[in-house]
């Protein structure tokens, strides 16, 4: 995710890192050299263009802008969704792991610290879930041996933790550690880390639909290599600049909606996952009373992952 403090008006023209312009500059040199060419022939009298209508232009133009907005605000409801549901597993976890520390009892055991640490390994494995990576080392120093083992020859890690969960709030009540009203707390906790979960699985497993992706992708580049022949006659050498200007923006309406419609990716825009998963684990440390607790993940530059 991009962390930057907010450009002055003049750096607004010229900051680089954090932004589009790197990924969408070779489409844009790619317009402004066809556009050059066109106008160099044009003018040589190598070819003869006939210039189109504005009208027809703007009529392509307006109904591309029509689409580009409609699906980045569809792919800006997918992060925002996102967003919501990775807050709400960071409360649940946060929640969870205040309630056993404080709630199960420890007589000689290490069953309280145990499974609210194992609410820190849980953070970490949705997040390399998501992002479909092996389980990293900020879950494994978290998880015993056998669960780790559990895990990696499981599909679907995080819910295998859930039912670790469920399974050691049941053996708890069997043994008379937890009374009904506080094992249905604690599994009320997992419940919503379950829901959160479940969320950000579908966001992760449904794309958004291919066909409504390719005309956005298809009209903007049919329209901006369009453009150059129908500026030419009228713009002269301006139309490589012009065409330029108008490429940077549709190329880039084009490209900020493939980020936002994947919010757990790894890409600029994208969630950072890791950072939050970091401050759960410093939370739930210091609720142990732990004196030696990692450092807050702060920005690689400008971005945060």
């Amino acid at each position: 995710m991009i962390v930057r403090d907010r450009p002055t008006i003049w750096q607004i023209f010229f900051v680089l890192r954090g932004s589009i312009v790197l990924r969408i500059l070779p489409l844009m040199a790619g317009v402004a050299a066809l556009s050059l060419l066109l106008v160099v022939l044009h003018r040589t009298g190598v070819i003869h263009l006939t210039g189109i209508q504005p009208l027809a232009l703007s009529v392509i133009g307006a109904a591309l802008a029509i689409f580009a907005a409609f699906r980045n605000a569809s792919a800006y409801d997918r992060w925002w969704e996102a967003r919501r549901l990775v807050g709400q597993i960071v409360i649940e976890a946060r929640s969870l792991s205040r309630q056993i520390v404080y709630i199960v009892p420890q007589p000689g055991d290490d069953t309280a610290r145990r499974l609210a640490l194992r609410c820190v390994a849980f953070v970490y494995v949705v997040g390399d879930f998501l992002r479909d990576r092996p389980i990293g080392d900020g879950a494994t120093r978290y998880l015993r041996t056998d669960e780790h083992a559990a895990l990696q020859g499981n599909g679907n890690p995080p819910n295998r933790l859930l039912g670790c969960f469920s399974t050691d709030i049941a053996a708890l009540l069997a043994a008379g550690r937890l009374s009904t009203i506080q094992a249905s707390m604690l599994e009320e906790r997992v419940h919503g880390l379950t829901a959160g979960f479940t969320g950000a699985e579908r966001i992760k497993v449904t794309p958004m639909p291919f066909v409504y992706t390719l005309l956005v992708h298809r009209t903007a580049y049919l329209f901006c290599l369009l453009m150059p022949f129908g500026l030419a006659d009228s713009s002269g050498y301006w139309t490589p600049l012009l065409a330029a200007i108008v490429s940077y923006t549709f190329f880039a309406l084009d490209a900020i909606g493939d980020d936002l419609s994947v919010p757990f990716g790894n890409n600029a825009n994208c969630l950072p996952l890791d950072a939050l998963a970091r401050n759960v684990e410093i939370n739930v440390l210091q609720d142990l009373g732990e004196q030696d607790v990692p450092e807050p993940l702060r920005p690689n530059d400008y971005l945060l992952t």
